[in-house]
């Protein structure tokens, strides 16, 4: 497969090296505005660029029927509006705001514990995510990812970036982003009464783990048209 990498920081060199050991080629790679003949080499795109470039990165790929797999987080403003115009193009896309197999089953888990923990008043939740201090948003995709499965299996109604510890409100879940020096993404889920915590908690060693993710998914993706998860890829 012909693989275009659109942000060629540390996650794309990582994504490079991997999809050559799986016997890919990268026909494209770079950090700046798309050159679009050089874009329509590749079968499919794999987008880790910066929040800024990434709604036009898509759109572009959508535009040049090139299949794309984006990590980008921090943009998700424009979500909807990237989804339209996959739709309008017959393109094919999948988001994710991780795609380490580790934490989609990590996802997995938090939807199944906050539905258990919906019965159990006492328990308040908050969200911890800790990140090296060159990671651009605030909290991270994954921590909004996390968060947004929790409000919908608990009475919660929104959630709050906590900085210089603010109050939240009883239907607020606080979430904390710490940044830190090369923390490659620790994400912790904790619900706590007066007697007692429950917490899960997922710890990333490498950047291997993603970059592996957004190459199975740009495998799974290459000749399909929509809009797709990685809950599609990984059969959850």
């Amino acid at each position: 497969m012909k693989i275009a990498i659109l942000g060629y920081g540390k996650m794309g060199k990582t994504i490079e090296q991997i999809a050559i050991n799986r016997n890919h080629e990268i026909v494209y790679k770079t950090s700046s505005p798309i050159e679009v003949e050089e874009l329509k080499k590749a079968d499919v795109a794999i987008d880790f660029s910066i929040p800024d470039a990434a709604f036009n990165n898509i759109t572009t790929c959508f535009k040049h029927h090139i299949p794309v797999a984006c990590g980008t987080t921090g943009w998700l403003d424009r979500y909807e509006e990237a989804v339209k115009v996959c739709k309008e193009e017959n393109g094919a896309f999948i988001y994710g705001s991780n795609f380490s197999l580790g934490v989609n089953l990590f996802f997995q888990l938090n939807e199944n514990l906050a539905k258990l923990m919906s019965k159990f008043d006492e328990y308040k939740v908050d969200v911890e995510e800790i990140h090296h201090t060159q990671k651009l948003d605030k909290p991270s995709g994954t921590a909004i990812t996390l968060t947004e499965s929790i409000l919908q299996h608990t009475d919660n109604k929104s959630w709050k970036l906590i900085e210089n510890n603010e109050e939240v409100s009883d239907k607020e879940i606080p979430v904390v982003a710490k940044r830190e020096d090369d923390v490659k993404g620790t994400h912790t889920i904790k619900y706590a009464s007066s007697i007692d915590d429950i917490e899960i908690k997922h710890t990333a060693h490498s950047r291997e783990g993603f970059a592996l993710g957004a190459v199975i998914a740009a495998e799974w993706l290459h000749d399909k048209t929509g809009v797709f998860t990685m809950k599609d890829v990984l059969g959850l």
